[in-house]
């Protein structure tokens, strides 16, 4: 078929973003749900500022001469993150995909990285289907959630603006949850000034990058990512991604009007650690 893959640079950024918006817009239209994105040029937007990033790895892969899909490697933390992997709705089925994907698992071999981790769309049978078949184990089922900003505060629980003076205590309550930091990805949403953190008996107990699709947040208890979630002045994207066996936090946020957008699956290759606090996956993971 033709079918080469290759580095990707930063003026692949439109085409890539282009497909990447085409591919997520048929499927999940397909499925009776809303795009990921609202149009190509936020998805052009994001591949832009990660194929300017230096801690991404990416790869195209061009059939017949030109761009047909492309594949991501968050490479800013400990455990490494893939996606988004999008191919030409006109190419699909062609094991393209699977090239693609094989081709970030080297990378992350030769990164040394301990574990890989995804978010699936849990409407997509076939990406389900080929994750499994390369490794992956399913760990949680997630709703995306979206609604109004709830303007709810927590008892005992202050929300405020993340400092870089609050990153050690930031890393070492991810690493209480996780076993792992997400130190990368915290620095980047303090320069952008998205993260916040949330003090309880005068101490950080919970931080959030960005209650959102592309943000994490992790919590001591669930009060901790109740008040990050109350205080939030939006839920950007498509939605905050939350597990579903939280019961508690599910309810409360259905009862506070969120509503679901589409399930979707939180999938690990390598190094898993289940988590000993409560925390809300990004898109990545």
């Amino acid at each position: 078929m033709g079918i080469k893959l290759r580095p990707s640079t930063p003026a692949d950024a439109e085409i890539c973003g282009t497909i990447c918006y085409n591919a997520f817009k048929t499927i999940s239209e397909a499925h009776g749900f809303a795009p990921d994105f609202p149009g190509p040029e936020v998805a052009i937007g994001l591949l832009k500022w990660m194929l300017a990033h230096p801690e991404f790895y990416s790869v195209v892969a061009e059939m017949d001469g030109r761009i047909v899909g492309s594949n991501f490697l968050d490479e800013r933390n400990r455990i490494a993150e893939v996606g988004p992997i999008t191919v030409d709705p006109t190419v699909q089925n062609r094991a393209i995909g699977r090239r693609l994907m094989d081709a970030v698992h080297e990378r992350a071999i030769e990164r040394n990285f301990r574990g890989v981790r995804l978010i699936q769309a849990g409407f997509h049978t076939r990406s389900l289907s080929l994750y499994a078949k390369l490794g992956y184990d399913v760990r949680e089922h997630l709703a995306c959630m979206q609604g109004k900003p709830l303007g709810v505060s927590i008892q005992g629980h202050v929300v405020r603006p993340a400092t870089e003076a609050d990153l050690d205590s930031c890393n070492r309550l991810c690493r209480n949850v996780h076993g792992h930091d997400r130190a990368g990805e915290l620095k980047d949403a303090l320069a952008k000034g998205a993260a916040t953190v949330v003090e309880h008996d005068g101490r950080i107990s919970g931080y959030a990058t960005v209650i959102g699709f592309f943000g994490h947040a992790v919590g001591e208890t669930n009060k901790d990512l109740k008040a990050l979630i109350g205080a939030a002045g939006e839920f950007a994207g498509p939605g905050l991604l939350l597990p579903t066996r939280n019961s508690e936090l599910f309810r409360w946020c259905l009862t506070n009007g969120l509503r679901i957008a589409q399930p979707m699956t939180l999938m690990s290759k390598g190094l898993y650690n289940e988590p000993s606090g409560a925390f809300l996956p990004s898109i990545l993971y």
